[in-house]
Parts: C-alpha cells; structure tokens; sequence
C-alpha cells in the first residue's frame, strides 16, 4: 500500500432495486476503506435519463443503513469534493470533453442512429474505431467549415475518443495481475451525448474518481473490458500518475447451471436477490432479505465468502473480523456459486447467538397478522423454547419434503401455534394422538394434573421435581400422552418448559379438556 490515503467508491445507478451483488461489491469496498483507515464515498450515477426510477436511491441509502454498511461522504452524506450525483456535474464534465477535443484525442461525430443501424447490418461485427470512422460522418471525416455549420444548425451529435490501435494496454488489478488488452480491439466509445448535455459511464467515472481522489476502484468483474480504456483515458487527460489501482470483483454465479445470478432464479429457487422488498411500477412486489427474516449481521457474513476466504476454516465472522481479515489478493478469480442454502445456516447460526428479547418484536408483528395479541416477553419465551427445533419445507429444486433447522423467526410459528392457541378436537386417527393415548392415558394424565395442581411455584423445576419421582415410583411414562393434551400433535418443546410457560391454569385446563374429549 503506498502512502496515498485509501479513497474508495460505490457508485450505483438508480434504475430499480439494488442486486445483491451489488451489496457484495459495496461491502468490499467498505471492509476495504476501514482496514486501512479510508473514506468511502457514495455516487450516484444518474446521466442515463432515460432509466431513472423514482425511490430508487432512497432504496439504494435504506439498504446499506440496514445492513450497516456506512459511508462517509456522498450524496446525503455530505462532503466536500461534491456534488456526488453524475447529474449535477454537466458543467465539470463537458470541461474535460472539450480538453480532448482541442487536444485530438476525442472526436465529433453525426452519425445517427439509423446511419449506425445500416452500417452494423452491412458490416460484419461493426464496430466504430480507427479502421471504419474514416468512413463515417464525424469530424475527423468532414471540414472544419462542415462541422461548424452542423453544430450551428444543432445537429445531435456525440464525442467519440480516439483509440490508436497497436498497443499494449496493461491494466494492473490487485485480483487478476497484469492484464493486458490489445487497444486495436477496443471501439472509439462515446464519451459525451449533445442530446442530453451528459456524459457516458466512462468519461463520467474517470473524472469523478479522478476529482473525488478515488485511490481503489473495486467493482464487478463485468467492468474488466471497461478497463483499459479508463485506463487510456487516464494517460488522455494527463492524470496516470493519479489512476487507481484497480480490483475486478468475480461474478456471483446461479446456484445451479451456468451464467450469472439472476432475479429469475431467486424466484424459481425461493429466495431473495434484493436486500429489501422492492415494488415495482407495474405493481410487482420482489422479496428482500430484510422482509424474508434474514438478519443483516448474517447477510453480511453470507456474502462476505462469495468470492473471497480469509484461508481459514473460520465461517463466522463479525463486522470488525471481517474488516480485520480482509485481502483483496484472497479473492477469487472464478465466479462464485450462490449458495442460498448455505445463506439459510448463516441466518440459523446468527438467530441462535441473538438474544431472544432482541428478536422479540419481530415475533410480536408475525403473531400479530395470525391474530396473536401477546407481549414481547411471552414471544421471547417461544423463541427460546422453540429456535433449536426442525420444520419441515418443499425443495425448490427437488420438489421433495426435507427438513431443515429453524432459520428464521417466520419459522416458528407453525412450530409454536399451541403455545397461544389450545387444541379444540383431537384427530383420533393421527397417528402420534393413537399411538399415545392409550387405554390408561386419561387415569395417568389425572393424576399428573392433581400432582400439578399441588403445586404453589409453577416453574419447570417445581413440576420436574414432582413428576420425576412420581414416575420412578410407579413406573408411569406420561410425557407423550401429556404432549397430545397440551398440543394435540407431535410436536413441541420439553414438557416441563411448555407447561411452565402455559401457566398452571391454561396446563390443568387443557389436560382436563383432553381428558374428556379421548
């Protein structure tokens, strides 16, 4: 690392909701700025008018506060190399696409979008560099007197910059080394559209970072071809020895087949691209994380090791582990296969180490649209009881019934109905409620319902230290017949705490009922 302060960026366009590869390159951005102490700053790449979507920026700042992922400066975050939306700096921009027009290294060209349309229909892979602008309407091709009298009259235009073909450009990449791209492929990109007064991603970009004194670009890998010319554009307008280092990101890939990770395939697998629900114009809703139940802390984590491992066998890692570990030079080179599962078991693992009071509210809402009124307290109760159990679910790719650990709160509750709900009839054909509820059920269950009703302190250690003994001297076995009483299945956690947490009333009451009914 040389002696240049860390600057990083992450530059989104608001053009809809934010892909979670895109929370993965901002994250790596961020572990990257505070393990060396850097700024990290917020852009908005908004010179595409035309793909601009309303709330989308304010969905882009919602998403990275809920997974606490903060930026120093930016849009909305101040700073004093602003404005840091692309829309409020034409004026800087269209300073520099004039010094490269003056100094020949970037070009006007008219040719419209159907002349462009016939050429690519009547050539061959046809692409505008230094073999066919020769034969195209631009200023390298008409006279001076020509392009004045076409400005005049304001024909569309665009700036086009001058690639020389023949040379090696390097790109030095602190994941993939020296890569090295033959310029005589690369087309003379536009730079700056006369019909919006904007300039495109690359001149954009270039000047920003440059200005902003951006010292690592770390982005997707599906910039990479973007590269060397930045790279050229750069050396253009005289700032190589201020260029960034830069750091091409690899893909995250779909969890089975080939090609990139996609919305289609979170929802044909079940599982969310986006880290909060977005709704779109046309009325769609897609999930996100956040409203499926993940935990940020374990989104975080998830996607940390989608492309990078510390070289440890360490999984689980906080914030600041992940920022004190963290190594570009770790990354991999080959795409990353997005394993949703293994992001349920982050989720798992960081529900177990979250106390129950903190996950409390969010059980209170879930128990609320099933019409549960209870307090936090009693739902954190459940948690607690409840959080170690299976559930049952669909594969989505097998179609087959598996089971899996509890992963999220919206898990339990089909765990934990008959904690706030008793049974009302018992199916006498189900096969646990037949299986145990025997012909000297209901004489057993009365006499641990006069032992309970005994006692003053109802605590699971008061009834284990009652029934325990009870039961070695008569050899009684109640514990799953107690189970068909109180849940009416086979389901459920230790006697003991479920009775404790129904209170001595609601426990008598349903033994009693059960007694009755069976």
């Amino acid at each position: 690392m040389s002696d240049r302060k860390v600057r990083v960026r992450f530059a989104p366009s608001p053009t809809g909701p934010l892909h979670i590869g895109g929370v993965r390159t901002a994250l790596y951005n961020y572990l990257f700025a505070r393990q060396h102490g850097g700024d990290f700053v917020f852009r908005i790449e908004d010179t595409d008018s035309n793909r601009f979507v309303p709330g989308a920026e304010e969905y882009i700042i919602e998403s990275f506060k809920w997974l606490g992922i903060e930026f120093d400066e930016g849009v909305s975050f101040g700073g004093d190399k602003g404005p840091y939306r692309q829309s409020e700096r034409r004026d800087i921009y269209k300073k520099y696409v004039d010094i490269l027009l003056k100094e020949g290294k970037a070009y006007i060209a008219f040719d419209t979008p159907e002349e462009l349309n016939a050429r690519r229909e009547t050539t061959a892979n046809f692409q505008y560099d230094a073999t066919t602008r020769g034969t195209m309407s631009n200023s390298l091709t008409l006279t001076a007197e020509e392009v004045e009298t076409r400005l005049n009259r304001g024909d569309q235009y665009v700036v086009r910059f001058k690639i020389e073909p023949g040379e090696e450009v390097h790109v030095d990449d602190l994941i993939r080394g020296d890569v090295v791209i033959n310029s005589t492929i690369l087309d003379d990109k536009v730079l700056y559209k006369s019909a919006d007064g904007l300039p495109t991603y690359h001149l954009a970009n270039i000047v920003d970072d440059h200005l902003m004194e951006i010292s690592h670009v770390i982005r997707g890998e599906e910039w990479l071809p973007s590269a060397p010319l930045h790279v050229l554009l750069y050396r253009a307008l005289g700032w190589e020895q201020t260029m960034p280092r830069f750091a091409h990101l690899p893909l995250l890939l779909k969890p089975t087949g080939n090609g990139k990770l996609s919305k289609r395939d979170g929802d044909k697998l079940g599982f969310p691209v986006f880290p909060l629900e977005w709704k779109g114009e046309d009325g769609t809703v897609s999930s996100g994380y956040r409203e499926s139940g993940y935990l940020p802390q374990a989104v975080i984590n998830f996607l940390a090791l989608l492309g990078w491992n510390p070289g440890d066998d360490v999984e689980l890692m906080s914030m600041d582990e992940l920022i004190r570990k963290f190594d570009l030079a770790k990354c991999s080179k080959a795409g990353a296969k997005f394993d949703y599962v293994k992001g349920w078991w982050f989720n798992r693992e960081y529900l177990l180490a979250t106390p129950a009071a903190e996950l409390a509210p969010d059980f209170v809402r879930l128990l609320a649209a099933q019409g549960i009124d209870t307090t936090p307290e009693r739902a954190a109760a459940v948690i607690d009881m409840m959080k170690t159990k299976n559930i049952e679910y669909v594969d989505a790719q097998s179609g087959q019934n598996k089971k899996r650990n509890v992963s999220f709160i919206r898990d339990l509750w089909p765990l934990c109905d008959f904690c706030f709900v008793a049974p009302t009839a018992f199916d006498k054909e189900d096969k646990f409620v037949k299986k145990n509820w025997k012909e000297d059920s209901a004489e057993t269950m009365a006499e641990v319902a006069r032992l309970l009703e005994s006692l003053t302190t109802f605590t699971a250690e008061a009834q284990k230290a009652l029934i325990d003994p009870w039961c070695e001297q008569t050899g009684a076995k109640p514990w799953n017949a107690w189970r068909v009483a109180l849940v009416g299945a086979g389901k459920g956690p230790d006697m003991y705490e479920l009775s404790a947490f129904l209170g001595k009333e609601e426990t008598l009451r349903r033994i009693r009922f059960a007694i009755d009914s069976l």
